[in-house]
């Protein structure tokens, strides 16, 4: 599952805003991102966040928090 995948996958199964560290954590402990097969998961994490934010996938709703696009409030 590449970054984007992850990220979004997180979002949708929470319901709810994230700190982009509590997406990484989570991917990390469901398997979803691999420290061992996947390198600089942060960068890569925050660099798929940011390009997602620019597609309109996701919704920058302050400093470091994410939702989905389809969350709005």
């Amino acid at each position: 599952m590449d970054f984007v995948e992850a990220a979004l996958r997180i979002l949708s199964e929470e319901h709810a805003p994230l700190h982009w560290t509590v997406i990484q954590d989570l991917a990390l402990r469901r398997g979803y991102l691999d420290p061992f097969t996947q390198r600089d998961i942060r960068k890569n994490l925050l660099a798929a966040l940011s390009r997602a934010a620019k597609e309109g996938r996701v919704e920058k709703r302050e400093k470091g928090v994410y939702a989905l696009a389809s969350d709005a409030e």
